[in-house]
């Protein structure tokens, strides 16, 4: 399979990218939705509320992480994470920014 090439484009554009492509799993998904309506939570409970594993689920969390659309802070033994809200807030800007110009140039086929 060959590399996907990514030189050339602005900063911005290949952050978005890999940021967009974390929420492209399911699961990830389900997890941003699950801390969207808790205001923290611990990785435990996530284990309770998703068809996975821990290990796989504690995957899943460390790629949100890296992406930077989560953050954790230890508590004890535990974990607990929560929504980034500026990235999350960055990435809302940058769907807003894309909807506006699809409003703007209503010529598309």
């Amino acid at each position: 399979m060959g590399t996907t090439k990514t030189e050339g484009f602005e900063s911005r554009i290949t952050e978005m990218a890999d940021i967009l492509k974390a929420l492209g799993h399911p699961a990830r998904l389900a997890i941003m939705e699950y801390l969207a309506k808790s205001p923290s939570c611990i990785c435990n409970d996530i284990v309770g509320e998703l068809p996975l594993a821990q290990p796989t689920i504690s995957r899943h969390l460390s790629e949100l992480k890296r992406v930077g659309l989560i953050k954790g802070s230890i508590e004890g033994k535990n974990i607990c994470y929560c929504i980034d809200e500026q990235t999350w807030m960055r990435v809302k800007g940058a769907l807003a920014e894309i909807s506006e110009i699809l409003t703007v140039n209503k010529n598309c086929c």
